[in-house]
């Protein structure tokens, strides 16, 4: 089950169901699609700002943030891999600066943040190039070209 929460005062310019058919392809790459939950909140600027400041001690807003849990719920066995949370101004911002719509850019976040839950990152040469594939997968099967360099 996927939640998608929009905070106050914020209007998605798309349909949820992009946004959940995104991160049902990353959980499908992973094989786990039918075991596991997100939530992914849709946000503005200030709220990315104090969570980046909170939990990375980075001073500044950001695109998107992940926050893993892997906890198993006791009643249905399924694991909660935790919140994917996104700036809708950043993304907005990011999708004209890269000419291509807002559902993509979404959507790319969302399949960005989703494998961060799922253990990718990009810190490193190697893992970088890992999470590149499997992202560029994902989104290729959503219909997306594939993304920028990470």
């Amino acid at each position: 089950m996927f939640t998608i929460q929009v905070k106050r005062n914020i209007k998605l310019p798309v349909e949820k169901s992009i946004l959940i058919q995104a991160a049902q392809k990353v959980l499908e790459f992973a094989k786990i699609a039918d075991k596991s939950d997100l939530v992914i909140v849709i946000g503005n600027d200030t709220l990315l700002h104090r969570l980046n400041l909170k939990y990375r001690q980075v001073d500044t807003p950001t695109d998107v943030l992940s926050f893993p849990s892997g906890e198993v719920d006791p009643d249905t066995s399924d694991i909660y891999l935790g919140d994917v949370v996104i700036s809708l101004p950043r993304a907005q911002s990011q999708a004209t600066s890269e000419g291509h719509p807002i559902a993509e850019e979404l959507q790319l976040l969302v399949v960005h943040g989703t494998l961060h839950l799922l253990g990718y990152d990009h810190a490193q040469a190697k893992e970088k190039k890992l999470m590149q594939v499997a992202q560029d997968k994902i989104l290729s099967q959503l219909g997306l070209k594939p993304s920028i360099t990470l």
